[in-house]
């Protein structure tokens, strides 16, 4: 049996992906990374209390088959550049970079449509960039997953978010299916999907097409 490894698990996706992971018989053992302990209790899961900034002192649990990242933030809640990077792009890099490292054979990466390391929009940049930083770690198995703009429930309020929301709903019919809302729900089981898939080599997987696992 296999051993997963979640990290991002109190966001939009990660949480919806937790439960799902939980539920599959496919893995024996769910390891959660998080900042501070979450109120989630089941037999096969293992909460780790880490320090993001120091995982290379976290070596003995992050051996595990199967790497989960929906580690992300927001330029609002980072507060500057810098610290945006560092959650979405330096995390998951290191994240890989050790996992591998201990026998990890698959990553499976949320990043976002338009993730371009060439862009000019910052945002699309450091997302491309982060993908890049994965494949460059060379898992036999990468499995990338461009959402659009997500849907679900949030801790947190997004303002600008929740307009853009109203829009997709309002004008649904005229957008393409590349840039439909998605919901989290459903990413999160296009995951579970293909981690289950047992592909080898680096796959990405855009919004339209994940609509297919609503």
């Amino acid at each position: 049996m296999k051993t997963a490894l979640l990290a991002g698990a109190t966001g939009l996706i990660g949480s919806q992906l937790l439960q799902l992971l939980l539920q599959d018989n496919y893995y024996s053992k769910v390891r959660v990374l998080v900042r501070k302990p979450i109120d989630v209790h089941h037999p096969k899961l293992d909460v780790i209390v880490v320090d993001f900034d120091n995982l290379s002192s976290y070596q003995d649990v992050l051996t595990v088959d199967d790497v989960f990242c929906c580690l992300g933030t927001t330029m609002k809640q980072a507060g500057s550049k810098d610290a945006f990077r560092k959650v979405d792009l330096d995390y998951p890099h290191e994240l890989a970079r050790i996992t591998k490292k201990n026998g990890a054979r698959q990553y499976l990466l949320v990043s976002a449509l338009g993730a371009n390391k060439n862009a000019s929009i910052f945002y699309n940049k450091v997302k491309g960039e982060t993908e890049q930083a994965i494949i460059n770690v060379e898992f036999q198995t990468l499995h990338i997953f461009r959402p659009s703009l997500l849907t679900g429930d949030r801790k947190q309020i997004r303002t600008g978010e929740d307009a853009a929301k109203t829009f997709y709903k309002i004008f649904a019919w005229l957008i393409p299916k590349k840039y439909k809302a998605i919901e989290a729900a459903t990413v999160a089981r296009g995951m579970v999907y293909y981690a289950k898939a047992k592909q080898t080599g680096t796959h990405t997987h855009e919004s339209g097409p994940l609509q297919q696992f609503r």
